[in-house]
């Protein structure tokens, strides 16, 4: 069997279908929060289900998220343990399958290898779908190697759904029906749909500070009910940093609590954003600005551009010459390209005027602006060729 034949009959057996027994639970423990019209709601499982939001959250932000996917902070192996077992609490699977997805996230970040970017799969695979997708159920422990070392979190990870069961227990026995529905259900599901709003929302709704070469967005509801985690495009400018609320009035819940726990001396080495950082002055990679650059290159109409090209050369005497340059060029389509002054091709200008209207502030505008411009040139210049 040929390479081309492996490769056909993998994507034959590759299917994007949803595993449907694991969406079983997931809508029966939300059929479950509807039990509370016959059990009643008491203020002692009021009170325990908005405890458990908040702990939940913690355990997702400060847990999940912050320290075994970023690693923005050092603890203990005693208190890793512990922030493993709270996040697991929250039944959003293994602390190990959790970080394994996230950082491959922000890897492709809303490319068409994110596994849930609301702009290429849409809002509601974003939101919930993706995590039943069949492609994504298994777990990347390459990914992940710094934490699946640790037998005890191998051990949850086998187990993923231990210290969910564990809380739900207690929580009926300290409030009896009313406990478990409200106290445990309820809190569930809301940090169910607000950790999931992180992955769907920020990414569409707010307002962006940093060019961070995806749809990142920073959101202040979002980021109070999620204990700073709405602080979205924050994050993707510096995904290191223990902080999410960069300014002194982006509330940040999580950081707090870390600070306290770093005062009772269980967290430590908590890192910063640099000041650079801070104060939108950071030159951005070469990785974000091929993502800025392409973006602004997604706002024209390349093939109208080339069509319009085309039918001018046809007019031009030097035509040929430039289709012979352009075929001939390979890497340097662009360059021969712009030697040509050809009407119907967007100037650097336009493009920069197009790049001021979309991305925040950054000192490597003029990085993204060039490198727009050639790639836009080098589509146009391809088109042509093809044209001809």
């Amino acid at each position: 069997m040929t390479h081309q034949d492996t490769r056909a009959a993998a994507q034959a057996d590759h299917h994007d279908d949803i595993i449907y027994p694991h969406v079983i639970p997931f809508l029966a423990a939300h059929l479950a929060c509807f039990a509370a019209i016959w059990s009643g709601v008491t203020w002692q499982a009021a009170t325990l289900g908005v405890g458990l939001y908040w702990l939940g959250m913690f355990g997702v932000t400060g847990g999940y998220h912050r320290y075994f996917s970023h690693r923005s902070y050092k603890t203990s192996r005693v208190f890793q343990f512990l922030l493993a077992w709270i996040a697991q609490a929250t039944a959003q699977k293994s602390v190990l399958w959790w970080a394994a997805k996230h950082r491959h996230h922000h890897l492709f970040s809303d490319t068409d290898r994110d596994i849930h970017s609301p702009r290429h799969k849409g809002f509601l695979y974003s939101h919930v779908g993706w995590i039943f997708d069949r492609k994504n159920n298994d777990t990347e422990l390459v990914k992940i190697a710094d934490f699946a070392k640790f037998p005890e979190l191998r051990l949850l990870h086998r187990f993923e759904l231990a210290p969910a069961v564990v809380l739900a227990v207690v929580c009926y026995l300290i409030a009896g029906w009313s406990g478990l529905f409200v106290g445990f259900f309820w809190s569930t599901i809301a940090v169910y749909h607000a950790t999931f709003c992180i992955n769907s929302l920020a990414h569409v709704h707010g307002y962006k500070t940093y060019v961070t070469g995806d749809d990142s967005r920073n959101n202040w509801i979002l980021a109070f009910f999620t204990m700073g985690e709405g602080w979205h495009n924050n994050h993707h400018a510096y995904q290191s940093s223990v902080r999410q609320g960069f300014r002194w009035w982006q509330i940040d819940f999580t950081y707090y609590v870390l600070l306290g726990l770093a005062k009772l001396g269980l967290v430590h080495d908590m890192k910063s954003p640099p000041e650079m950082v801070l104060r939108n002055e950071h030159k951005l990679g070469a990785r974000v600005i091929n993502k800025a650059a392409a973006d602004v290159v997604a706002t024209f109409n390349v093939e109208q551009i080339a069509a319009r090209v085309n039918s001018a050369l046809a007019h031009l005497p030097h035509a040929s010459d430039l289709r012979v340059k352009l075929a001939d060029a390979q890497h340097r389509v662009a360059d021969v390209l712009a030697s040509f002054q050809l009407p119907h091709v967007p100037t650097r200008e336009e493009v920069s005027a197009k790049a001021a209207g979309m991305l925040a502030r950054t000192p490597s505008i003029d990085d993204v602006i060039d490198r727009a411009h050639a790639l836009l040139l080098e589509k146009v210049g391809q088109r042509v060729c093809a044209g001809a």
